[in-house]
């Protein structure tokens, strides 16, 4: 990754009107959602803040969920609990700034996304997105994350994956 950044949580007096990502629903969230989510706890957003311009570029969303045990592989269920549910931290957004594209940005979004799920100190199996299309599948794919449920844009990466190559 090229570049100085800080990843820090969404604050007030952080310039989100300027951000640009190519995709309209991705910077409206930024722009108009992201401080109510926080504010109500049902998610927080981190940002990368570009140290030179102090813009942002890029961000990402992470909010505790679940998924049915049934929905996963057999493999990944085998290792797991009978309960119906599993516990997982959802990667609910994910964009970087035109401005800062093809810098493996998104990639670090993802992992600081990984190791502030395994280190919240909540019990937590993966991380699971869903992509909102074939790109970002790929993306997801690159990076180690699975398809699982019905769902063909469902995707997830058990945090003992992760763990693994910290």
């Amino acid at each position: 990754m090229t570049g100085r950044f800080r990843l820090v949580a969404l604050a007030p007096d952080h310039d989100r009107a300027a951000f640009d990502c190519g995709s309209d629903p991705l910077d409206k969230y930024l722009r108009e959602q992201a401080s109510q989510d926080m504010r109500r706890r049902t998610s927080v957003c981190y940002v990368a803040i570009d140290e030179a311009t102090n813009a942002i570029a890029g961000y990402y969303t992470l909010a505790a969920s679940s998924v049915p045990l049934t929905d996963l592989s057999e493999a990944m269920a085998k290792k797991l609990p009978r309960y119906p549910l599993v516990p997982v931290a959802r990667v609910g957004r994910l964009a970087v700034s035109v401005a800062f594209q093809k810098r493996q940005l998104g990639a670090a979004l993802l992992w600081d996304a990984g190791l502030r799920a395994m280190q919240s100190g909540m019990g937590v199996f993966a991380l699971v997105v869903d992509a909102k299309d074939k790109t970002a599948a790929s993306f997801y794919k690159h990076h180690g994350f699975v398809s699982f449920s019905s769902n063909p844009l469902a995707y997830v990466l058990p945090i003992a994956t992760l763990a693994k190559t910290k």
